[in-house]
């Protein structure tokens, strides 16, 4: 049974904490409707009204270019483990990039990542709960290092050109380049 809430509580909270893959879906008025899994350490509770993820660069920017357009954002997180519950997240969102007021402060509640090209600040509207009884049981195993290894050898002035031509989704809608390579965190080394 679905049960919705105005803002995330402290049982919410704990429950996102442990997921290690989230979903975000955003359209825009016309054009594909996208939804994308997200892993790594990226998501953080900023109050029970605001959330925000770590995005970093990929094969597109659908999600800036839907929150320019239309600003509707759902992110949902499924627990694969007992007990079963899905939590999906309504709100409206807008990007925060490099070159933005606001990057700094905000940039400072993450490990920034190789990569990095912005941060989805999130209102939280609606918070909603339900039973996920048809989710399956799933082990995590451990996280794929591809794409931040790819990102952490990228050539920062070829990485920064390539994102420079990012400037508008698979439907033509507009978005804003990052201005930088971030290099993010070391990669841990052997010992």
């Amino acid at each position: 049974m679905a049960e919705f809430f105005d803002a995330l509580d402290d049982k919410h909270v704990a429950m996102i904490e442990k997921q290690p893959v989230f979903f975000v879906a955003t359209a825009a008025p016309m054009g594909r409707i996208n939804l994308s899994p997200k892993g790594y350490d990226a998501f953080r509770v900023l109050s029970p009204k605001r959330v925000a993820y770590l995005d970093l660069g990929g094969s597109g920017n659908e999600t800036h270019a839907h929150l320019a357009a239309d600003g509707r954002i759902t992110v949902m997180f499924c627990n694969f483990e007992q007990p079963a519950l899905i939590l999906r997240i309504y709100g409206r969102g807008v990007p925060v990039l490099p070159q933005d007021d606001g990057w700094e402060a905000l940039a400072d509640r993450f490990t920034l990542l190789p990569g990095t090209r912005q941060i989805f600040v999130i209102d939280v509207e609606t918070v909603q709960t339900s039973c996920g009884w048809g989710v399956p049981f799933m082990e995590y195993e451990r996280e794929r290092e591809t794409l931040k290894k790819a990102h952490a050898q990228a050539n920062p002035a070829e990485w920064e050109a390539k994102m420079a031509t990012r400037i508008s989704s698979i439907d033509g809608l507009p978005t804003r380049a990052t201005d930088r390579y971030i290099a993010g965190e070391p990669e841990p080394t052997a010992d």
